[in-house]
């Protein structure tokens, strides 16, 4: 058993045992082991079904058709899908992409990619809660805009966004909608169809499945349109060529559904999680909310700790798995680009840590993060002074 307190589910969850459990049926020669797209024997069919049956799930859990649900091998994929898919298919109707300064790098790194292909790019300044607001969206939309892409909820401070606010923005300007809903699952209701959301980037591993899987939601309709990235096979309706990953697509459809029968559970526990740790931390002084409480998910919160530095902090904190921004960017120095982006200081942005609580944390964890951080704090303020 790991004795250490892991407090990092933003950056990963573990699989729910549950979930392993099905996927081992599905990688052994006595188990639905065998190619899905090989249809001339039964042993590919049963595969076949396990794979058609995860790919409803999904769609379940999203308010989808399963026929709009496209395999993956992550949301980083599912995010370029969406993007360069998009814009190279629709690059007749307009070459102008909206996002925020703030989004993934999954997305950042794709937008500024397609900079380089000719696409023109509009980078909006979230508010200090870490949002964007229809006006603002409203403001920078043009007659050539063909992609507006916001995720549904920020990696590093769980900001919200108002989805079909946006969307009806979106629409209103004759555009299509894309949102990387990677931390949103089981966090807070996804209904594509209610929310006007035109593309959606998921995750496996982010909602307790494994890693090496994802889907793109793509709306099923005629005249919409994605250019390939890989090619080779024609899999999922010619858009992403490659061999199905059987046990891992059945483990991210499992995923899938305990998150619609479990999620609201989940987040109540999550909930309480949270405000033990804020309440543990009340009478600390110097500590600074990175996070507006109010329109974020519980299950990340975003802390600075006046007067110490963050990587320092997040060393004397060993038996604590966290972060001090998003897992992409851990092997940087700098400050998170996230807390640069909603104004966040400087000093404090090098001194922030992301808390994020999942299914499996208990209150015994948060206590034994508070006695750590609280030790921590002591001894590093009582060094700079």
């Amino acid at each position: 058993m790991n004795s250490l307190v892991y407090l990092d589910y933003a950056a990963t969850t573990p699989v729910d045992p549950r979930v392993a459990e099905i996927m081992c049926r599905h990688l052994t020669l006595d188990g639905i082991f065998a190619n899905p797209a090989s249809r001339s024997h039964m042993l590919g069919w049963q595969a076949e079904q396990a794979v058609e049956g995860a790919r409803r799930q999904v769609a379940d859990l999203i308010g989808a058709d399963p026929r709009e649900i496209v395999w993956t091998s992550g949301a980083t994929e599912a995010d370029n899908l969406a993007l360069t898919g998009f814009m190279r298919a629709n690059r007749g109707r307009g070459r102008h992409l909206v996002t925020s300064a703030i989004e993934h790098k999954a997305v950042v790194d794709t937008a500024l990619t397609l900079e380089q292909e000719g696409f023109e790019v509009t980078w909006l300044a979230p508010g200090r809660d870490g949002r964007v607001t229809p006006q603002a969206l409203r403001d920078a939309m043009r007659a050539d805009t063909v992609l507006v892409s916001l995720m549904a909820v920020n990696n590093e401070l769980g900001a919200i966004h108002e989805l079909a606010g946006l969307a009806e923005v979106v629409h209103a300007g004759g555009a299509a909608f894309h949102v990387d809903a990677a931390q949103a699952v089981g966090r807070i209701p996804l209904d594509v169809k209610a929310l006007g959301i035109d593309l959606m980037s998921l995750s496996g591993h982010k909602a307790y499945g494994p890693k090496g899987i994802g889907a793109l939601y793509v709306k099923r309709t005629p005249d919409f349109r994605l250019d390939a990235l890989i090619h080779g096979g024609g899999h999922e309706r010619g858009m992403r060529s490659g061999t199905l990953a059987t046990h891992q697509i059945v483990g991210m459809g499992e995923a899938f559904a305990l998150a619609a029968a479990e999620g609201e559970a989940d987040q109540q526990h999550i909930a309480t999680l949270r405000d033990r740790l804020l309440a543990g931390l009340a009478d600390i002084d110097g500590v600074h909310h990175n996070t507006d409480t109010r329109v974020a998910v519980p299950n990340i919160i975003n802390l600075a700790f006046e007067g110490v530095d963050g990587e320092s902090l997040l060393m004397a904190l060993r038996e604590i798995a966290l972060s001090t921004g998003s897992a992409c960017n851990s092997a940087s120095v700098e400050p998170s680009y996230v807390l640069k982006g909603i104004g966040v200081p400087r000093p404090l942005a090098l001194a922030s840590l992301r808390f994020s609580f999942g299914r499996f944390t208990t209150d015994a964890d948060i206590d034994k993060a508070l006695a750590a951080l609280r030790h921590a704090l002591e001894g590093l303020r009582r060094t700079t002074t």
